[in-house]
């Protein structure tokens, strides 16, 4: 597991979670753990690097 840092696309604020370096790409929501809003995760890992992270709002 990898630590990543990255802002709420609601409340700005700077929160982490742990990603797993898997080969496929990854899609799932998550509560931001300051606001409880919903975020769509994405992310990608190549060669055990983290190449493409987004985290957007759910469009609310």
């Amino acid at each position: 597991m990898i630590e990543h840092f990255f802002q709420c696309p609601y409340c700005w604020e700077n929160i982490s979670m742990f990603l797993e370096p898997l080969a496929e790409a990854q899609h799932y929501v998550e509560d931001c753990e300051v606001c409880c809003r919903p975020i769509q995760i994405d992310y990608l890992f190549s060669a055990g690097e983290l190449v493409e992270f987004r985290a957007e709002s759910l469009g609310q």
